[in-house]
């Protein structure tokens, strides 16, 4: 059987991955917008759960404000006691 030239193992040996490589594979993508600022105008404590982050955004107080993922921002304006600071 004919091992044409050792190409197989040729090929092999120049996939060299270096660390390099892996680290920019793992690197978080930079974010295309800015957050959003949202201030709360209801009377009690309000936590809401972004549904596209997972993440928790919890308001304290009335006058509360909360930095709010630019992914989760589109349902939390359909809040009504949350409000965009523009």
């Amino acid at each position: 059987m004919c091992n044409c030239g050792n190409k197989r193992t040729g090929f092999a040996m120049q996939q060299n991955y270096g660390l390099a490589d892996t680290v920019a594979i793992n690197a978080s993508p930079k974010k295309m917008w800015a957050d959003v600022s949202f201030i709360y105008t209801g009377k009690t404590a309000l936590t809401v759960r972004g549904n596209i982050t997972g993440k928790t955004y919890r308001f304290e107080m009335q006058d509360s404000r909360q930095l709010v993922d630019y992914r989760d921002a589109s349902a939390l304006m359909k809040i009504i006691v949350l409000r965009k600071i523009v």
